[in-house]
């Protein structure tokens, strides 16, 4: 499992690769977190090459929603396979996060 980060324009973009698990949540949360002290408002996570996520990944992401919100920023989820859509969908998740299909829809929706 691997992050990276990168800026497009006034966007934070989070790549994750490989899993978002109980294992690697916090490093994905300390990022993020890092770059919202440092004064970046708008981020979007990136699941193209993410194939799970467990309920302590999605604890994480709920967490991260409502400190980014607080702050005044905004959080986008983008390319969710389909079994990531319906995990996001059964547990209503998917009427907390902005999911877009594609990278280029979630920058367009900032």
């Amino acid at each position: 499992m691997t992050f990276s980060m990168r800026k497009q324009g006034d966007v934070t973009i989070v790549d994750v690769d490989g899993q978002l698990i109980v294992g690697n949540r916090q490093e994905l949360k300390q990022r993020v977190l890092d770059e919202l002290d440092k004064g970046e408002r708008k981020f979007l996570v990136d699941f193209e090459k993410t194939g799970y996520i467990d309920s302590s990944g999605l604890g994480v992401l709920v967490s991260l929603s409502k400190k980014i919100r607080e702050q005044g920023g905004a959080l986008r989820l983008a390319n969710l396979n389909d079994d990531l859509r319906t995990l996001f969908e059964l547990t209503k998740l998917d009427t907390l996060f902005d999911i877009a299909d594609t990278r280029q829809r979630a920058l367009e929706s900032f």
